[in-house]
């Protein structure tokens, strides 16, 4: 899985370097294994976020810098281009991140599933499990969730983690309302990717349907095609 997710990261037209953070050596081996760079951090981190800081905090020369989940092998190397375009066009945006409209009704109301609303500029409002927005009368609405996937300037990213833990944070337990409590902004992206997180054996048998079928497509359509391992 972490090869698949390692190898989609890479097809990104602009990450210049793909960089593993673990504070796990069976991680570290298995990263080595297939080639990729690899960074120990601390094993005391309380988010993935403080993780991703450490290892950033060694690239001075680095102004941007994507946190990307290692469970998600059906990554789109489009979605991480989409993410990052704003901050490569507008230097005043701090932090960027993604969202999709949902198109499963039974995820409206999910607390699993984090909503978020934006403003007509495309920064992010605020980022809720409840409902948002709530729809008074019979007004059409569309919804749009949260696709964990987020970029920072590097100068931001270090000076996260020490800022405050406001009560929205707290209530929610979304780290990204942190960011809005202390007054910076989020640029929220429209994408149509569909993230699929792998945390169950249940997830990992849909992946591995979705990533065979995917193959036997492209095979059937074109051919053997050396892209179709990826």
């Amino acid at each position: 899985m972490l090869e698949h997710v390692y190898e989609r990261v890479s097809m990104a037209r602009y990450p210049t370097a793909v960089i593993i953070a673990t504070d796990d050596p069976r991680i570290q081996q298995e990263a080595r294994r297939f080639g990729a760079r690899v960074s120990m951090t601390r094993s005391d981190h309380l988010s993935g976020t403080d993780r991703v800081a450490e290892v950033a905090s060694a690239y001075e020369n680095v102004d941007l810098v994507v946190n990307i989940q290692g469970d998600e092998p059906l990554l789109d190397p489009d979605a991480i281009d989409t993410a990052i375009l704003p901050l490569l066009e507008e230097p005043a945006i701090p932090m960027g991140t993604l969202k999709k409209r949902i198109e499963d009704p039974s995820e409206i109301n999910d607390p699993n599933v984090v909503k978020v609303v934006t403003d007509r500029f495309e920064n992010a409002i605020y980022f809720s499990r409840s409902t948002i927005p709530f729809v008074r009368g019979d007004e059409s609405q569309n919804w749009f969730k949260h696709i964990g996937l987020y970029v920072y300037r590097r100068d931001f990213l270090l000076r996260y983690s020490g800022l405050t833990v406001g009560p929205l944070e707290r209530a929610e337990r979304l780290e990204q309302l942190r960011a809005l409590e202390n007054g910076f902004k989020i640029r929220v992206v429209e994408t149509e990717y569909e993230s699929i997180g792998v945390d169950t054996p249940g997830d990992l048998e849909r992946v591995q349907r979705l990533i065979q079928a995917g193959r036997a497509a492209v095979i059937h359509e074109s051919g053997p095609n050396p892209a179709v391992e990826n």
